[in-house]
């Protein structure tokens, strides 16, 4: 019996030894013919470039998309409030650079009225002859007949002022007048370049709380629903400080061509003074 058993447990081995011998060839026989497997791999390679030329095309057609937080899209997606904005804005900006670009064109003709003026006037024989030599729409002119008139109205009550003075007064009146028609327009400048940064920054403060009423509403600050109303906010400041700059800046340039201008009428109302006072007059008739 025993035996019997030593001779089937040493079956058993050999039966083992003999499978193991036997698995690695057939495992290194059925591995051989999936070496050609791999040589197949390269042949998967040519779709790899598939999603690139997705993305290509993408990025193409994200260049001929329309930026959705532009100034059109400002003025369709905005409301009342922000429009009307816009549009005082607007006509700021408008009004400043009408005012600069005539005050610009009057100050050129009245500095060429003013040389007109030496040419013709002092060459005249008389002063009346003198201002009829200028052109209707003259300053000078204006001036001139200014102080004829009051030479020529001495009399009565106003006899009793010194000719000096009246004449002076007179002089002084129109010259004044010129100046005031130089500065019209002036003002407006000043309030724009003034109030204009304020009104962009109403702007920027409704597109802020427009930003924050959209981050409520939707619960979360993601950027689609806070890049229009801050975007909308910074084109206001930006507006506003567009508006401004030209306002200020033309209000100081105006009003340096403007003191160059007065010197010249001021200085022609001088001569003219002294001019007059010169000039004899006719004693005056007594009443019989």
């Amino acid at each position: 019996m025993l035996k019997m058993t030593r001779s089937a447990t040493l079956a058993a081995v050999l039966l083992i030894a003999v499978a193991g011998a036997v698995v690695p060839p057939v495992a290194v026989a059925q591995a051989q013919p999936a070496a050609p497997a791999v040589p197949a791999e390269p042949a998967a390679v040519p779709t790899a470039p598939a999603p690139v030329a997705k993305a290509a095309t993408s990025g193409r057609s994200t260049e001929v998309v329309d930026n959705p937080y532009g100034l059109e899209a400002l003025w369709k997606g905005g409301d009342v409030v922000a429009k009307v904005t816009l549009a005082i804005l607007a006509i700021m900006s408008m009004g400043s650079w009408y005012i600069i670009i005539t005050k610009v064109y009057e100050q050129f003709r009245m500095g060429k009225q003013a040389r007109a003026a030496d040419k013709t006037f002092w060459k005249a024989p008389s002063v009346r002859e003198g201002a009829e030599s200028l052109k209707k729409d003259n300053p000078f002119r204006f001036i001139a007949e200014s102080g004829l008139e009051a030479s020529s109205k001495h009399i009565g009550l106003l006899g009793h002022v010194n000719l000096n003075d009246w004449i002076s007064m007179s002089i002084h009146r129109a010259i004044d007048n010129v100046q005031s028609r130089t500065q019209d327009g002036l003002a407006f400048l000043a309030t724009v370049g003034s109030t204009a940064p304020f009104v962009g920054l109403f702007g920027t403060v409704w597109g802020i709380y427009h930003a924050l009423t959209a981050i409520g509403i939707a619960g979360q600050a993601s950027i689609d629903k806070v890049a229009g109303p801050v975007g909308e906010a910074l084109i206001m400041t930006a507006f506003g400080l567009a508006v401004a700059v030209p306002a200020v800046l033309g209000y100081n340039w105006l009003i340096r061509r403007n003191k160059a201008v007065m010197d010249l009428v001021r200085g022609f109302g001088a001569d003219l003074h002294a001019v007059l006072l010169s000039i004899p007059r006719a004693p005056a008739k007594a009443k019989a």
